[in-house]
């Protein structure tokens, strides 16, 4: 049996769906979800939904009842200890002897206190550190920025702007399509020779958001520059612009954190997951303005 936790989340039905088309046949597939009505379309399709919260442990140990592996996707509170979330997560699996979790973290250059995401990835990093020493076997998923998301940065009307303007300096940032994660999850737990393992989950090649732009003229033939401002205009901007404050604030540290390098890693380790290359930046770019 196994569980995907976040299971209503776009992840966590798109790797479900990934299972499926592997094989796995519905009823070996077992679906956390903290909304019965959310779920109803996993139950549609044969999934078992099991109702559970992360701050709940003993809805956990109830659901992990009989899994063998758990696809642990860590949640996305922002007002909370994710890391505390996540080691309910992996108390129950170890009380209900869940042989191996899949763990989905985040690409990270190095670990350092003073940067501006150190608030997202010491959750990630206490995870990690409690999930390796709890004798279960693992394995990290160390994801790259959603390149689903890269528009957000970029702008819906970039090509009326003619601008990106983001404080990412000549940073490079690793993209990757929340799908090709989907389908590399699927791999993983259905395949063996992964126990114990971290992989960088991620495109061969980091960009910047200078590429990006030229890029962007290149494909539709207007011509777009990049700007780099200062954070503080940055958050400022997004904020007049109807961006909620919470999250102008995330989106500003993410850009500092890009400058900063903290994902220029290439990685073929995806590549390899998939037996093809992940799909590119250029890919995503030419199929958002060729529509």
């Amino acid at each position: 049996m196994i569980l995907v936790t976040g299971a209503t989340g776009q992840l966590g039905k798109l790797t479900i769906d990934f299972l499926l088309q592997k094989g796995i046949v519905a009823n070996q597939i077992t679906a956390l979800s903290r909304n019965t009505e959310k779920a109803k379309e996993l139950e549609a399709k044969g999934i078992n939904v099991k109702i559970g919260d992360y701050d709940d442990l003993a809805s956990l140990t109830a659901a992990f009842s009989g899994v063998e592996k758990l696809l642990l996707i860590s949640s996305n509170e922002m007002t909370k200890s994710r890391a505390m979330q996540h080691i309910n997560a992996i108390n129950a699996a170890k009380e209900c002897s869940v042989k191996h979790i899949v763990y989905t973290g985040y690409m990270r250059k190095e670990e350092n206190p003073s940067s501006p995401l150190w608030f997202l990835v010491k959750d990630h990093i206490d995870t990690e550190k409690y999930l390796i020493e709890s004798g279960i076997t693992y394995t990290l998923f160390e994801n790259g920025y959603y390149l689903d998301m890269l528009m957000d940065y970029v702008g819906q009307n970039v090509l009326d702007a003619k601008t990106i303007f983001v404080p990412a300096k000549d940073g490079k940032v690793n993209f990757v399509l929340r799908s090709d994660i989907a389908e590399g999850l699927a791999n993983v737990l259905t395949t063996g020779g992964h126990e114990n393992k971290s992989y960088n989950i991620g495109n061969e090649k980091a960009v910047s958001f200078s590429e990006i732009a030229q890029m962007i003229t290149d494909i539709t033939g207007t011509p777009i520059q990049y700007v780099s401002p200062e954070p503080q205009l940055y958050t400022k901007t997004l904020i007049e612009n109807g961006v909620p404050e919470m999250w102008a604030n995330v989106f500003t540290a993410f850009a500092v954190a890009f400058a900063d390098g903290i994902m220029n890693i290439d990685t073929t380790d995806l590549t390899k997951l998939l037996s093809r290359k992940p799909t590119t930046v250029i890919e995503y770019l030419k199929n958002q303005f060729n529509k």
